[in-house]
């Protein structure tokens, strides 16, 4: 299949592991140009940055970004935009997962998530589009969500379930709005996935065991699983979706 995403430039928000780590590889694997955002972990991200300019025929660069902070998105698009001198495609895969129930959560806590989780991909978001529809661009937006806008949180994360069910809101509200500038809006919905923000969590059998239950195909997503999807998305196969939440859960939904 052609995703015919050569030469595309691509911004990635927590390009730097787990799922959005996945999904850089695939764009490069593609012929795209690729940006990733960051905020922890510098030396592993620089030195996986190596790696893969080293390994693909892509250009990949990393850059530190607040993705909640509206200057340092301004600071991220320039950087991006001076290096490649177009952006086509944001991937909003940037987020937190904490864990306290509502009745001990702290309201700095909330606001936090919502700031990382659904403040970061609007401004992002805003700045973009009017980039796009100033320069008649067309563009592709892709919004990482979550099962847990649709079921909510049983196990402490209502912080996190309700700013993914905002970002799926703020999803369908956007493809609306820029649909007429041949602007695509969608978001992916990943259910119990491996990566850095659960990783001692998957550590415990009996909390594994009691995913499993959850999930009709029976095992927990590797990040490229949902990658794909992403991929999909970002690509001319998808130019006729958009408004779409794409369910990858293994069954979680079934919507």
């Amino acid at each position: 299949m052609d995703y015919e995403l050569n030469g595309k430039v691509a911004i990635v928000t927590g390009g730097g592991s787990g799922l959005g780590a996945a999904t850089v590889e695939l764009l490069l694997q593609e012929g795209a140009n690729v940006a990733i955002s960051y905020i922890v972990d510098e030396e592993k991200v620089l030195a996986r940055v190596k790696e893969l300019n080293e390994k693909y025929a892509g250009d990949v660069i990393a850059v530190y970004n607040d993705v909640s902070n509206q200057e340092s998105d301004e600071e991220l698009i320039a950087k991006v935009l001076d290096k490649f001198g177009k952006i086509d495609i944001l991937i909003n895969s940037a987020g937190i997962w904490p864990t306290a129930y509502v009745k001990e959560m702290k309201l700095e806590a909330f606001r936090k998530t919502l700031d990382i989780n659904l403040l970061g991909p609007f401004i992002l978001s805003k700045i973009l589009i009017n980039q796009w529809i100033d320069n008649g661009q067309r563009g592709k937006i892709i919004n990482v969500v979550s099962q847990a806008a649709f079921h909510g949180s049983t196990s402490g994360h209502a912080h996190y379930a309700s700013s993914k069910a905002g970002l799926v809101g703020f999803t369908v509200s956007l493809a609306r709005e820029v649909a007429p500038y041949g602007i695509n809006v969608d978001a992916v919905a990943p259910g119990i996935m491996r990566s850095p923000m659960n990783e001692e969590v998957l550590q415990d059998p009996k909390r594994v065991d009691a995913y499993l239950e959850r999930i009709p195909l029976r095992r927990v997503a590797e990040p490229v699983d949902v990658a794909r999807t992403i991929l999909f998305l970002a690509s001319s196969q998808a130019d006729y979706i958009t408004g779409a939440t794409i369910d990858v859960t293994g069954g979680m939904l079934m919507r």
